[in-house]
């Protein structure tokens, strides 16, 4: 007991246990110290443009890996998971960044901490579970499809007076732009992305990222030298220090201590009306982040053997993302990717994915004047990359083959809403109906089976098998009543009912009651279950028309003894 409460209310129970219990040892550490480089050489890129993918300047993502992911190593249930911002989330933080700037996403991103602070001390953690397979495909492949979709404009350089907000509109306003396609951003992009697809079949254990990011300068160069415009991310950001200076790129400071809602030059008025406003898009982020940092952790089990505790993970997650934005941090959550990389390079503890963090720190101070050379077309390829992995396009074609059209109706319709309206409307729907197509499946289980055994044509034995519930209960009890002129006896065996729900029940009583004069009808064989819900319904004998027995020769004894 003592046990459970502390790792409920202590998330970083999965440090203490993972460092302190199992023995930390130099070699452990020195394992850590390898995933932990491995993971910031792949985190640094991506930062940065998950960054730019939600519509804020590069060195924000590089502050919400090193600061959320500290936090989160620290707090958090999974002790092999890597937090920083994710592509999951872009999809949500561009709308709200465009409309109420950094200084607001900022906010939205503290709102959603307490969110996911409020679903781990609910112990929501294992709600997870029940969201179906085809719920969770349609939209991360819906996320998928938007954010490659949000990548053309760079990739290819094209020129966009303003980038609409629907998904539709935003198709036609790059497909009408294609001819404005600039050559010096394109040939970047491909290079990086075409690097980025080859690289896995070299067998190098390098990660290609930084590989690919140097193969797109050095064609970068090229272009450059021969009189072509390349967008980079030191000519697209700037920005301004506390002490007036002003820069290209990423500034070579530390994340600075301040509150989200005083940013410098910043329009955005703290009130409750635009708190109000930030609520949804909040809220979506702590549902997604939930989400996918529960589906990390899962899978990170799968290949470590290991067993995370999702409640402290929500509450560790809470805690990186309420604690993140004073610092100039974005939403984050645990990244699949980076996660599975740091289990692969051998980690063994949550210490891998605080080196990550310090590299990213180290990054920041050492490397900011380079990272801004960085073509814009390069960072857009490996969103591109991430969007086809998040998109798991060899599971949906699964899925397509092997799943009954029922799932697959479903994983459409949630990746269609998802593309077209937004994440939170997609697994809302997407969750109800598979609910209600479960129940069909469920309630056609349901059958009634006739039992043989010689006996007079006044009486109907049958048995019922499959749950009885208010999905099924009404069209079972209209069989029966349909099969009831010229019976004076229903024997109903219920040893194949393993559940009786308020509708089922409400359905028997209904059937009792329209049984005709002179009818008896007679249960046996109750299950546990069943006969608990009819003993707290108060539901009794009742002579000459209701009786129950325990055994099905005991019901119909007295039957096969007059036919004798």
């Amino acid at each position: 007991m003592k046990r459970s409460i502390f790792s409920h209310l202590m998330p970083f129970y999965a440090v203490k246990e993972a460092c302190v219990q199992q023995k930390y040892t130099l070699a452990r550490f020195y394992r850590d110290l390898l995933a932990g480089l491995t993971v910031g050489i792949i985190a640094i890129p991506l930062a940065m443009a998950l960054a730019i993918g939600s519509g804020v300047a590069p060195q924000y993502g590089l502050y919400t890996s090193a600061i959320a992911g500290i936090v989160i190593a620290i707090t958090g249930g999974s002790r092999f998971s890597v937090s920083g911002p994710t592509a999951a989330f872009v999809v949500i933080l561009y709308p709200v960044s465009q409309q109420f700037g950094l200084a607001g996403l900022l906010i939205a991103t503290m709102l959603s901490g307490f969110f996911l602070i409020l679903f781990g001390l609910a112990r929501f953690g294992r709600l997870i579970e029940y969201i179906p397979l085809p719920v969770t495909l349609g939209f991360t492949s819906g996320i998928a499809i938007t954010i490659a979709t949000m990548q053309i404009k760079d990739f290819f350089g094209l020129t966009l007076v303003h980038v609409p907000e629907h998904y539709l509109n935003k198709l036609f306003a790059l497909i009408t732009a294609l001819p404005t396609l600039n050559w010096g951003d394109t040939l970047p992009g491909v290079v990086t992305l075409g690097t980025l697809i080859l690289w896995p079949r070299l067998g190098i254990r390098l990660p290609g990222h930084l590989p690919a990011l140097v193969a797109g300068c050095a064609v970068m160069a090229v272009v450059k030298m021969m009189g072509g415009d390349v967008a980079t991310i030191g000519s697209r950001f700037h920005y301004l220090l506390p002490d007036g200076s002003q820069g290209n790129g990423i500034p070579q400071v530390l994340p600075q201590l301040m509150l989200p809602w005083t940013l410098p030059g910043s329009s955005f008025t703290l009130s409750w009306s635009t708190v109000q406003a930030l609520l949804p898009a909040a809220f979506s982020m702590a549902m997604l982040g939930a989400i996918e940092s529960l589906l990390c952790a899962v899978v990170l089990d799968g290949m470590t053997g290991t067993k995370h505790n999702a409640n402290s993970e929500l509450l560790g997650q809470g805690f990186g993302n309420v604690i993140a934005p004073f610092f100039g941090g974005i939403t984050a959550t645990a990244a699949i990717a980076r996660s599975a990389a740091n289990v692969r390079a051998g980690a063994t503890s949550p210490v891998a994915a605080i080196i990550h963090a310090i590299l990213v720190l180290l990054a920041i101070l050492l490397l900011a004047p380079w990272l801004s050379w960085l073509p814009l077309a390069s960072m857009a390829a490996l969103l591109l990359i991430v969007a086809w992995n998040m998109s798991e396009a060899h599971k949906v074609i699964n899925l397509f083959r092997r799943a009954p059209p029922d799932d697959i109706i479903v994983m459409l319709l949630c990746m269609s809403l998802t593309v077209l309206f937004d994440m939170v409307i997609a697994i809302s729907v997407g969750i109800v109906l598979a609910s209600l197509l479960f129940m069909r499946r469920i309630a056609q289980m349901t059958r009634l089976a006739p039992v043989t055994l010689p006996l007079p044509d006044t009486v109907l034995a049958t048995r019922i098998t499959g749950p009885l519930f208010f999905a099924a209960a009404d069209g079972i009890f209209e069989q029966l009543t349909a099969q009831l002129p010229g019976k004076h006896v229903i024997v109903l065996n219920w040893y194949g009912v393993t559940l009786l729900d308020a509708g089922g029940l409400a359905a028997l009583e209904r059937f009792i009651s329209r049984l005709p004069e002179g009818t008896e009808l007679r249960i046996c064989e109750l299950g546990f279950q069943p006969l608990r819900t009819l003993a707290r319904a108060g539901v009794k004998p009742i002579e000459g028309k209701l009786t129950f027995f325990p055994g099905f020769d005991d019901a119909v004894k007295d039957i096969v003894h007059t036919q004798v």
